[in-house]
């Protein structure tokens, strides 16, 4: 696969794939724990609150899955870091 560093496949792994999938694309798991989680409703994806406990659930989301997403992902966490105040170079 062109530019590899932007894709990982785990299926060795006993919760490969994590959830199902709308399509047939290569599932990459190179963001087996989404960077993006933590930031809530800021994070660009796919998810809900679930009821009572207000946890979010990502199940329905396949951003950090999909090879073509890899630069969305990692531009997010420059925006959030930016916004933060800190130099990337730090």
């Amino acid at each position: 696969m062109e530019n590899n560093h932007r894709f990982q496949q785990m299926r060795e792994c006993e919760y490969f794939p994590c959830h199902k999938t709308s399509g047939d694309y290569e599932f990459s798991c190179l963001f087996c724990y989404c960077p993006l989680y933590d930031l809530g409703d800021r994070c660009g994806g796919v998810f809900k609150y679930k009821e009572p406990n207000g946890v979010k659930s990502c199940i329905d989301c396949e951003l950090p899955h999909m090879p073509e997403y890899y630069d969305t992902v990692v531009d997010k966490l420059r925006e959030e870091r930016e916004k933060a105040g800190k130099n990337l170079s730090e």
